[in-house]
């Protein structure tokens, strides 16, 4: 009986592959009486006015005009993560519907795999370790090398909280740091990790050895990267990107790589995700692919599982909402 006067949440599905995550459910049935999709359109004319929120874990499910139309009392969407590119902020609102995300807890997380992407693409590892486990190694060449992280420049677009906390990281690497951000950080805040803002961002891409991206993709940054600004970068630089995979043009990236326009690409975030089997950055030497887990560690995951349930119940009771999201 407690369960059924519990707030009802929408979510896509529970465990597997692409559900809320098993471990979670023993805390969110404690707040929540959670419908999945699949009950959802099993019983659309009992569940349809119940349901008040949909909890959209890893962009799932997808939330469309059709679906706004069947929940009239839908109040709150709280969902996984930083990005809200996979919703559309405006028909939510024209629904009354009020948007959370969660996008301080991934910043530290996301910031560690970034420079796990520079150092393992700069040294090689993903090659080494082939090499090293290969039944065909009969011996490990001196000359197989890699390229020097401390002390270079890593050139930082987009210096949020995730591009801030990179800059931190990279400060310990004795790395001279540059910037490009909408608006320019604070004096303390640049000198606290020894970063120069850069006002335009081909001076950026010419000066660094590393591009990272760490933008938030708007219609603004799509395909802010394209082939242009790879021909501008140093034929030495390696663009790392984990921030959206539409923030860099993939087919000028797939050219620029193939011809050595830049000498590396190390990637958390592709287009479409996963990309086709035959894609060709699945076959080039000089890329290195993670299945975006910026955010992937047990510790961030549980968190941000608190933040979206803490947001819906705020909602609910019509309280401000933690990290919401305004159209």
């Amino acid at each position: 009986m407690e369960s059924q006067e519990l707030p009802y949440v929408l979510v896509d599905c529970i465990g597997g592959t692409l559900g809320v995550y098993e471990d979670h459910i023993g805390f969110l049935n404690k707040h929540f009486h959670l419908i999945t999709m699949k009950e959802y359109l099993e019983n659309k004319t009992l569940l349809s006015k119940k349901i008040r929120a949909i909890y959209v874990w890893y962009h799932k499910p997808a939330i469309n005009e059709e679906l706004l139309q069947s929940l009239p009392n839908l109040k709150v969407v709280a969902s996984a993560g930083v990005g809200i590119d996979h919703l559309d902020l405006k028909l939510l609102s024209s629904y009354g519907v009020k948007v959370s995300n969660t996008p301080f807890i991934v910043s530290t997380d996301t910031a560690d795999l970034g420079m796990a992407l520079m150092l393992a693409s700069s040294r090689r590892l993903v090659e080494g370790h082939e090499m090293a486990v290969s039944p065909d190694t009969e011996y490990f060449p001196v000359d197989w090398l890699g390229v020097e992280v401390s002390g270079a420049t890593l050139g930082i677009l987009g210096m949020g909280k995730i591009g801030y906390k990179v800059a931190e990281r990279a400060k310990a690497f004795e790395m001279k740091i540059l910037y490009h951000n909408r608006n320019q950080r604070k004096k303390e805040e640049e000198s606290a990790v020894g970063a120069v803002y850069c006002k335009k961002i081909d001076d950026l891409l010419q000066q660094s050895d590393f591009v990272l991206l760490a933008v938030t993709l708007t219609p603004q940054t799509h395909k802010l990267i394209g082939k242009r600004e790879l021909e501008l970068m140093k034929p030495t630089a390696t663009l790392i990107n984990i921030s959206r995979g539409l923030i860099v043009d993939q087919d000028a990236l797939v050219e620029a790589l193939q011809n050595k326009v830049i000498k590396a690409a190390a990637l958390d975030v592709t287009y479409p995700e996963p990309l086709p089997r035959d894609h060709p950055l699945l076959k080039l030497k000089n890329v290195i692919i993670t299945p975006h887990i910026g955010s992937a560690t047990k510790k961030t995951r549980w968190v941000m599982m608190e933040e979206m349930t803490e947001s819906i119940k705020a909602g609910l009771a019509g309280l401000p909402i933690p990290r919401e999201v305004l159209p």
